[in-house]
């Protein structure tokens, strides 16, 4: 019986009654079935991860699409800004020369009435000049009661003709 003597033998014999005992008190069941339990809990963690990754990238094309919806708009902002300042400033040019416009005929119609009244002031200036001349003329030449009468008749016409 020499293998009795042999430490071999005792570790197999130790090993087979370990593995006996493990398998009576039911040992290999529990840990597949906390082998199972743990595979389930890291399936879930996973199918959440993954839950979790399609939301995310749900997420990110819903914010991708705002912002583009977002430049968007800036730009229809901004260009709807450039139109109302071209039109602001179209109208405001127009405006502008309206009022210039307005302001050079104002000035014109000053100038032509200016020029009217100093025609009529000369006109006048000129016709009283002429009433005058002609009276010294004609009282040198007629003198004597006939030569008044036709004097005075004379200047009188004169006047309202050159009024």
């Amino acid at each position: 019986m020499d293998v009795f003597q042999e430490a071999e033998f005792w570790v197999a014999v130790a090993f087979v009654l370990l593995i006996a005992l493990f398998v009576y008190m039911k040992i290999p069941a529990k840990v597949i079935a906390m082998l199972d339990e743990r595979a389930a809990g890291i399936a879930k963690t996973l199918a959440e991860a993954e839950k979790l990754r399609n939301e995310a990238q749900s997420l990110l094309r819903d914010y991708q699409s705002k912002r583009q919806a977002a430049e968007a708009e800036a730009e229809m902002i901004v260009a709807q800004a450039r139109k109302d300042a071209e039109a602001y400033g179209a109208e405001a040019r127009n405006k502008l020369a309206e009022l210039l416009e307005r302001r050079t005929a104002a000035a014109q119609q000053k100038i032509a009435q200016a020029e009217a009244t100093a025609l009529k002031e000369v006109r006048s200036a000129a016709a009283e000049l002429a009433v005058s001349m002609a009276t010294r003329v004609l009282k040198e030449e007629m003198k004597g009661p006939k030569g008044t009468v036709l004097i005075d008749r004379s200047i009188a016409d004169l006047k309202d003709k050159l009024n």
